[in-house]
């Protein structure tokens, strides 16, 4: 079960909780379903109502300003949707393209997701010393869209006006 969305009284995302969590402040009152599960349900002994997959918070919650999201290997690896950068195939690892022997960080524009194969042929080399090409380059996502990435993206069957805003800013 994939985690849900949850948007600030402004629509703008915040995070993502479990769904345990999501219920619990929809039943507390302090979040609002705004899109939920098309075929599941969350049902109690007095309580019946469909599992949500974006809340949003019945109040405004300040939070300082973040430029970027933070660096994860399974950040790189929902970034690049599990497929190596180098043959296409299901990705397992994350790949340093200047690798940490040669002074590369874990930065989102120095790692991408990579199969077990393809890490251990490049070893401790550049692209270029391998005579590897990457398929796509890296980038930096914003925590936005981050977020909506980890959420997979691609299983809302219709982006909501309200989200479509929310990640063009």
């Amino acid at each position: 079960m994939r985690d849900t969305l949850v948007l600030n009284a402004s629509f703008e995302p915040l995070s993502t909780v479990t769904l345990n969590r999501a219920v619990v402040l929809v039943l507390q009152d302090k979040a609002v379903v705004e899109q939920a599960h098309p075929e599941l349900r969350m049902r109690g002994a007095a309580v019946d109502i469909p599992a949500p997959r974006v809340i949003r918070l019945c109040r405004y919650v300040r939070v300082p300003f973040r430029r970027q999201a933070p660096w994860s290997r399974r950040g790189v690896l929902v970034r690049d949707r599990h497929r190596c950068a180098y043959c296409g195939k299901r990705a397992t690892t994350v790949d340093h393209v200047v690798p940490r022997s040669q002074g590369g960080r874990d930065t989102w524009l120095n790692t991408v997701a990579a199969c077990a194969e393809d890490n251990h042929r490049k070893a401790n080399r550049t692209p270029q010393e391998a005579g590897m090409t990457l398929l796509h380059q890296p980038f930096e996502p914003t925590p936005a869209d981050a977020m909506l990435l980890a959420l997979g993206r691609e299983d809302f069957d219709t982006l909501p006006e309200w989200l479509a805003r929310s990640t063009a800013a």
